[in-house]
This record gives C-alpha cells, structure tokens and sequence, in this order.
C-alpha cells in the first residue's frame, strides 16, 4: 500500500513498529507535492529543510522510547493562516507575502511537541474570506475530483491536499464553515471543535469571536488524534476553556444505540439540491440502522443566520486587519508623500477585492448611526441562535443537515454571484454563531461525481458525541476511502 493512502493513525502505527520511519513519510509528502501540485496549487509553500530538521527529531524522540501520540512522526500540513516559527505565514495576501513568523501558534507547537511534523502551508482565500479558495494571491485551488471546480473555502488547500493524497492530515481554521464546507466538496472528513477548545495563539484572526483551528483528515479517527494533541486551555489565549471531556481517539467506540439525531425541516426544503438532499436523507437511515433514533426539529432561527455572520465576521475583520498599514510589517507602498496616503496605498495595493469589500462592509455596520441597526442588532439576534440550540439539544444530542446546500460549484460562478455564494454557508455558520462543535463527513456523490457532505452538530463541549457519531457512520459505509483518480502517482510502497 502506497504511504499516502495510509490515514494519519494507520502511519502512525507502522512508524512506531518501525515498518518506516518519519523521515521517509515526510519525504513521501514531499514527493507527493513536487510531483502533483501543480495540478491542484493546494500549498503556498513547503520549506523543506525545516521539516526535515522536526522529522528527524520526531524519529530520535521515537527511537529513545520517548511516550508520544499515536500520529507521533506523521506529517501535518498548516492552513497559511497559521503561524509556523521562521516559515512564511501570509494568509495568501500580497500584503503579507513575505512575512515570517517569529513563533509558533500553540497548536503547532503542541504538534512538535508530541512528535508530529509540520510540513507546507497550504492554500487558502486571502484572510480566510471566502468559501471557493479562489480569492488567494497565489491564485484558485482546484478540486481533486474535477480541476474545473472549486474546492471549497477558506481551507480549500488542505482539504484538497488531504483528498489528492499531498498530504496525510492538516490544521485549517473554520470561522463560518471553512473546514466543514471544503471537506464537504472535496471528500474528507473535517472537524470544527467547540469554541475555545483549542487555543487561537498564533492563528492570524479573521473574526475573533467566530474563529477556531480545526482539523483535515481521511477520516473521524485521524481527526480525533488530532485533537487530542492540540486541545486543551492556553495561557496565551483567553478565549481558551478547558472542557471536562478528553481522550477523543479513545472515546470512538461507534456505539450509538439510543443517540437521538435532530432533522431539522428548514435544512432539507427549497435551495437544497437533489442529489445533496437524496444522499444525506440515506444517511440519516444507516445512523437509523445503527441504533440512532431520528427526531424530526424546527429551527426557526436558521433563517438569520448568514445576515448575523456576515455583519459580526465583517465587524470583526475590519478591526483586526486595521494593523495591517504598511508600518509595522508586511506590504509597503513605494510611492506616497503622506501617512494616510501611505495607509490608502498600502492597503489598496496589498489587499484583494474580497477583503477590501468585506472590511468596508465591516467599518460601515460600526460607524456611528448604523451600530444599533446591524452590529447591535446582529448580537441580539446571535444569542436568539444560542438560545434556540439549547433549547434544540434538549430534545437530541446532535442535530444533522447537508453541509452545504450544493456540491462544488464551478471556477469563477461563484466569484460572479457573491451572494450565492455566501448564501452556501447557511448550514455551517449557525455552528461559529453559537460555538457549537461540527463534523463534516463524506456520505455520497452527486451526478457529477462531486462529493456530498453530511454534516453533525452538537451541544457546547460536546465534541466526543459529534465524533463518535461520525465514526459510528463510517463503520458502516466506505465514502471516506474512496479518492480520485491522479493523472500521475509518486512512489512510496510499504
């Protein structure tokens, strides 16, 4: 079996029975890039020399009996958002195109810690803005499954590195969806942890209070090693919050005999494709067939969903990139003969149109006479959505819908409609709104052969039940092992 077809709990496995060792995985990795990358441009860079150091000392760590985690000497790759010591961070922005992290966020530095290695940064709408991975400086990603659609955003280069077998596992950040949505179109299994349950030090913020470092992988299992190594409180991070539950890997035990799952009505009507519909719907039977019982659910509520998201998030993002002047660091206009000429022209030249739009959206719904009618409004509204899940999961403990409303659209349609394609985050922005846990996993193709998601919510902190669910969907169905079809392959067989 070729390496890369080995998911992140199975090499680790056979690197700790020393069958291979981390250097060789990493080097598979490697290979996997240079030969293939330029088919899908899932990385922004992979800075060799750096990975090779942190594998070599995963394997002496290996081999003086050092007690690490089962994916100890497996290769991860970071979403460009997230800071990698000495390696270039820069969002896909021109305005941070040269940028080198001076630290790693903590979840890298726990990953080194427990022997995993960092390999390549990986592609993403510029300042994760966006939901097709098109709007990146380094330009579009392209789907494994069909180069003329997108892979979905703003992680859509680590979850086609994942589907296009460049890469083992990876850390994306998911603010509206954008873990969730990118596995949904590309085929793999992405997780969105509770909020606060992993540290956001070192993640380059979009929307502080909607963010959260999440996880890319081939299936449940890998993602829940994953955040077993990178979960927990975080001096540096106040938002952090230490949840009473752990052992993720160990708490998979696919028993879900008695699990109520909610079907809420207004995730399955109008705007909701065929083939999306028909695929979750058989989803739902094999949790039935499991032991699930399903309960139907009204969530009212949906429906203010994306308005709340877009006005929070662009609020949010227009304070956080307003350190972004061509002072401090990052991009600087040649020519400007004042300060504000300097800022206009920096940050004009530096930033795409997506994020420009989406900070001017974000000023106006701050600026005096428009907070109270759409910022302060928007809050109200957000605590409506935490309400109503509460209220929700006192009748189930996960709720179910598609991930998204479609498979993955075409290059460009998108970008041509932006309100399509900002209507496509409805299911998976409630999740960020309320800081609710969430699961994509694979559950079928469309006509096209694009992949379907489904998509498992649960209660606050109720991270092990989501992925237990999920793991317990994945006994009993094969979507997560099926990959397309590359034109070229790399060596590697164990």
């Amino acid at each position: 079996m070729e390496i890369l077809d080995l998911t992140a709990v199975e090499l680790g496995e056979r690197i700790r029975r020393r069958e291979l060792s981390a250097p060789e995985a990493l080097e598979a990795v490697y290979g996997a890039f240079r030969a293939r990358d330029r088919n899908w441009n899932a990385y922004t860079a992979f800075e060799i020399d750096p990975a090779r150091t942190a594998a070599q000392h995963a394997q002496t760590l290996l081999d003086s009996g050092e007690t690490l985690s089962p994916l100890a000497g497996v290769p991860v790759g970071i979403k460009d958002n997230i800071s990698v010591r000495a390696c270039l961070t820069t969002c896909a922005s021109r305005i941070l195109r040269d940028y080198r992290a001076p630290f790693d966020a903590t979840a890298v530095r726990k990953l080194k810690d427990a022997g995993l290695v960092p390999a390549g940064t990986l592609n993403m709408d510029e300042f994760a803005m966006g939901s097709t991975s098109e709007t990146s400086c380094y330009g579009a990603v392209r789907n494994p499954w069909n180069r003329g659609h997108v892979p979905g955003g703003s992680s859509g280069g680590a979850a086609a590195a994942v589907a296009a077998r460049e890469c083992v596992c990876a850390l994306g950040s998911d603010t509206g969806g954008s873990v969730r949505q990118p596995a949904s179109y590309c085929g793999v299994t992405g997780f969105k942890p509770s909020y606060g349950r992993v540290s956001r030090y070192g993640l380059i913020a979009y929307g502080s209070s909607l963010d959260q470092i999440g996880t890319l992988a081939r299936d449940v299992r890998d993602c829940a090693a994953l955040l077993d190594v990178i979960a927990g409180a975080d001096a540096m991070d106040a938002t952090s919050v230490t949840f009473p539950d752990a052992g993720f890997l160990g708490a998979l035990s696919g028993d879900i005999h008695g699990l109520r799952v909610g079907v809420p009505e207004e995730c399955f009507g109008d705007g909701v494709e065929t083939d999306v519909g028909e695929r979750v719907e058989a989803a739902l039977d094999e949790l039935q067939r499991a032991g699930a019982e399903l309960v139907p659910l009204r969530l009212p509520f949906i429906r203010y969903a994306v308005p709340v998201y877009y006005i929070l998030a662009t609020a949010e993002a227009s304070s956080n990139l307003s350190r972004f002047d061509g002072v401090k660091y990052g991009y600087r206009a040649e020519h400007y003969t004042t300060m504000e000429e300097l800022y206009t022209r920096s940050r004009s030249e530096g930033f795409g149109k997506e994020v420009q739009k989406r900070i001017l959206l974000g000023t106006f719904v701050l600026s005096s006479g428009y907070y109270d009618a759409y910022y302060n409004k928007a809050l109200k509204l957000r605590q409506t959505l935490v309400d109503g899940f509460a209220e929700a999961f006192g009748r189930c403990d996960v709720i179910a819908s598609p991930v998204s409303p479609t498979t993955a659209p075409a290059l460009g349609a998108s970008l041509s409609d932006p309100l399509k394609m900002y209507l496509s985050d409805v299911f998976t922005v409630p999740a960020n709104l309320a800081g609710l846990p969430g699961l994509s996993v694979p559950c079928g193709f469309d006509r096209q052969g694009l992949p379907v998601g489904l998509q498992l919510l649960g209660a606050a902190g109720a991270d092990s039940t989501v992925l237990n669910a999920g793991h317990a969907y994945q006994l009993v169905t094969d979507w997560h092992k099926r990959r397309p079809q590359h034109s070229e392959e790399v060596s590697g067989n164990v």
